[in-house]
């Protein structure tokens, strides 16, 4: 299986805050040990092996994982807790899922 995060750098050139708040959460966790490789998706730069990436696979939002296991489709992660979850099998809690969807998707709402 080989695991690739893309983080992503503002059109200011500042770091994404919330690709930040994964990449704490990968290290507290001891996870990042299982992320093969990191790209940048710069907005400066369309051009930029992480750009190139999220066009491939039609990604709008940052972080996201690429999972690929040989033999199988090309999996797209956006939700970290999700991910941590179906991939690298940690416990995570619905809520705590829940909460980084509606974070994402401020035009959703809980019925």
């Amino acid at each position: 299986m080989k695991i690739t995060l893309v983080k992503k750098i503002m059109a200011d050139g500042s770091p994404c805050k919330k690709c930040g708040d994964v990449l704490q959460k990968l290290e507290q966790n001891n996870q990042m040990q299982y992320i093969d490789e990191v790209l940048v998706a710069d907005e400066r730069d369309s051009n930029s092996d992480g750009m190139l990436l999220a066009a491939e696979h039609n990604v709008n939002r940052a972080p996201f994982f690429v999972v690929e296991e040989e033999g199988q489709p090309v999996k797209i992660h956006t939700v970290y807790f999700k991910f941590a979850k179906e991939v690298l099998a940690q416990k995570t809690s619905e809520k705590e899922e829940l909460k980084e969807i509606m974070n994402d998707n401020p035009d959703l709402d809980f019925i």
